[in-house]
Formats: structure tokens, C-alpha cells, sequence
């Protein structure tokens, strides 16, 4: 799984590289988000902009980060399309998670 990420203060902004996140490729989606946890980053922006489709194995694999990151950080999503806030809203993942329209917002926030 790639990722592109860029600092902005104490804010990870972390870009999926990736159209699909699936069963196929969940856990080293999880493994890397865990890895940033890991390293220090307690606030993070997952970017979903380029994801075009999410799985329930997808959605699972950020619930086990967001555990990772615990009650002393944030995990926070921006730039979801359409069809990926449909899975959201369907799951009721929308109620778990805080979703941005843009990375801006979602470091303001954060911030």
C-alpha cells in the first residue's frame, strides 16, 4: 500500500495511493496507518480523494486504526467521494469518524 504524507504542524496528512481499498489489500492498508501511529503522529488526516470504492474489510481496517490511535489522538478522513461517503452513511461509519471535505478543513480542525 502506498501513501503520500506531508506534515502540517503537528498534523500527518496522509494521501491513500490507492483507487480501492479491499479485503485484498486492507491489512497493509492498516499496517501502514499503524506504522505512522507508531512513530509518533497522534493527529492524522487520511486523505480519500483518489479512493473510488470501499470495502467492508476497508472500513474494518480503519476502525482497527483509529483503535491504534486511542482517546489521546484523532484520526479524521477529507476528500471522500461520492460513492465512498455513500459506504459510510449506509455502515454508519459517518457517526465513528469525521469526514472533511478538504484536507484544509480537516487540519483546521485538528489544528
Amino acid at each position: 500500500m502506498k501513501f503520500d504524507e506531508i506534515a502540517i504542524g503537528s498534523v500527518l496528512v496522509v494521501k491513500v495511493l490507492s483507487s480501492r481499498v479491499t479485503a485484498d489489500i486492507a491489512p497493509s492498508f492498516k499496517a501502514g496507518i499503524i506504522d505512522y501511529v507508531n512513530k509518533g503522529n497522534r493527529k492524522i488526516v487520511l486523505d480519500l480523494s483518489d479512493v473510488t470504492f470501499i470495502d467492508s474489510s476497508g472500513l474494518g481496517a480503519l476502525i482497527g486504526c483509529l483503535k491504534a490511535i486511542g482517546d489521546d489522538g484523532a484520526l479524521v478522513l477529507c476528500g471522500a467521494r461520492d460513492a465512498v461517503v455513500s459506504m459510510f452513511k449506509l455502515t454508519r461509519m459517518n457517526k465513528v469518524f469525521h469526514m472533511y471535505g478538504s484536507q484544509e478543513e480537516a487540519v483546521s480542525a485538528l489544528s
